[in-house]
């Protein structure tokens, strides 16, 4: 005989198992939607990403400093065919040495860096090593860029089709270096530069160059970073110690002034900033102006406390660093100028701007500077870190240009996972 007291028990399990159902009916719809959410992304191919190394897997950027043997960045140097580099250092050895010499540079600090990545597979970056500024043309004997674009289109083409690392990103992880007047637009002069643009195939890369100004213009319209001019390393050591050197001229320029008087190009060199300060200060005896060449001009430099940086056809010019290494105080007279590594080379400390309307009260300004602060600016000037900073070593060393332009790159390649990761999020967050 079936006992009574169990019956109710039996007849009350349906009623409490449903009552569990819904008392829990809220945490299995989230898991349930949980997971055919996992599935639906799994299933979804997503597009390449633009620098390759997991947002997820990536380490917080870690605080550097001068003493750090390198940046975590990880890059692969192609090797090219000779055509595209060894085969203009051959050619010429200016091709290493010229203020446009940074590709070169850089190029051979990279292959001797003990965090390059060995193999392709391995890297967050690609060097592409071509050189374009090592053309040096009869007539003038300076740096021609009429085969640039060619000469990079012939890399890229080589790239896409002998490589697999170029077309999954589009080359948005590739680094090529420009470090010439107009930087990615590859033509010394501005107007023509702009018309030209960046070449299409190189929309996506990232750029070293020497060009740089504050606000839009379309030749750093492109990921970039910039660059010091290249001067040699030993510049800094050929000379007796600028805190002990004799400092007997007040203002020292030497280079060209003006284009021919006809001025056939209708073009004015300097945007007649030079001309300007020929013509107020060819006859003041403080100021030393000189149009010709002069081999050792770098010892006039030495004896000088102001060096004039006026721009020339683009705002950037060798002198920039040539005064930091020779104790001379720049004056920078180009307008919305932007300079490499201003984290580390804190310019406001070292050097001085004048804005390219002001030249007739350049005497004046630099007065005042004698009067008040000149013996500060001279000593940040003789900071060996923002010396170091300035100056392409090969091999590289810690805290140089090349260490810094690693550093940029760092900073890059974190900046652009932060944007990938929060992209994809709010691209699959669900609608409410």
């Amino acid at each position: 005989m079936r006992d009574p007291n169990k019956l109710p028990r039996r007849s009350q399990a349906p009623s409490s198992l449903a009552g569990k159902l819904r008392k829990h009916s809220a945490w299995l719809l989230l898991l349930w939607f949980a997971l055919s959410l996992y599935l639906f992304l799994s299933a979804t191919p997503h597009a390449a990403p633009p620098l390759q190394r997991s947002a997820f897997l990536r380490p917080k950027p870690r605080a550097l400093s001068a003493h750090t043997a390198g940046p975590p960045v990880r890059i692969y140097v192609y090797d090219l065919p000779a055509r595209f580099n060894r085969d203009w250092l051959a050619a010429d050895a200016r091709c290493g040495r010229h203020l446009f010499a940074a590709e070169v540079a850089v190029h051979q600090a990279l292959l001797s860096y003990a965090g390059r990545a060995a193999r392709p597979e391995d890297a967050d970056l690609f060097f592409v090593p071509v050189y374009v500024s090592c053309n040096f043309s009869t007539p003038n004997g300076f740096p021609s860029l009429s085969h640039a674009r060619g000469l990079l289109a012939d890399a890229v083409h080589l790239l896409r089709n002998d490589m697999p690392y170029w077309n999954r990103s589009a080359g948005a992880d590739h680094v090529f270096v420009a470090s010439h007047d107009f930087g990615a637009c590859f033509h010394p002069m501005e107007d023509v530069a702009i018309a030209d643009g960046i070449p299409d195939f190189l929309k996506r890369s990232i750029l070293l160059q020497t060009f740089g100004v504050n606000g839009h213009h379309i030749c750093q319209d492109v990921e970039h970073v910039v660059i010091p001019p290249h001067v040699p390393p030993e510049v800094a050591h050929e000379l007796p110690e600028p805190d002990k050197s004799r400092r007997d001229i007040f203002a020292f320029f030497r280079g060209k002034m003006e284009l021919h008087p006809k001025n056939i190009s209708g073009r004015f060199y300097s945007k007649k900033v030079r001309t300007e300060l020929l013509q107020h200060y060819g006859r003041n005896k403080k100021f030393y102006l000189k149009r010709k060449r002069f081999d050792n001009y770098r010892s006039e430099m030495a004896r000088s406390l102001f060096c004039l940086c006026p721009l020339g056809w683009a705002p950037w010019s060798p002198r920039l660093v040539e005064s930091v290494l020779l104790g001379c105080i720049p004056v920078i007279i180009a307008d919305n100028i932007r300079l490499p590594f201003p984290s580390v080379v804190r310019w406001p400390d070292i050097s001085l701007q004048v804005a390219e309307k002001d030249i007739a009260s350049l005497e004046m300004v630099l007065d005042h500077v004698v009067a008040t602060n000149l013996t500060v600016i001279q000593k940040n000037l003789w900071d060996p870190v923002k010396r170091n900073a300035l100056v392409f070593n090969r091999p590289m060393e810690a805290g140089d240009a090349t260490w810094q332009v690693l550093r940029e790159l760092e900073v890059l390649l974190d900046r652009s996972q932060r944007r990938r990761y929060v992209g994809s999020w709010r691209r699959w967050r669900p609608e409410r």
